[in-house]
């Protein structure tokens, strides 16, 4: 899993989302993006479990994204 990828999928949802999202959205945001990108990877397609720590609204709105949306150009 190449940071492309993830590049291609965080830019739509960035794209499509972050203009509605809180202050404190932006920064749990930007904290997932911290993260190394097969985790990250992983994480939002399902193959592997979200941390606890990391499993928060934003997360949520990312895997929702990821199932519904990200295909669409």
């Amino acid at each position: 899993m190449g940071s492309n990828e993830n590049d291609i999928l965080f830019g739509r949802f960035a794209e499509r989302r972050l203009s509605r999202f809180t202050p404190e959205q932006l920064d749990r945001f930007e904290h997932l993006l911290g993260q190394t990108d097969s985790d990250l990877f992983d994480w939002v397609t399902g193959k592997r479990p979200v941390p606890d720590e990391l499993n928060d609204d934003v997360m949520a709105m990312i895997r929702e994204f990821v199932q519904t949306e990200a295909s669409v150009p």
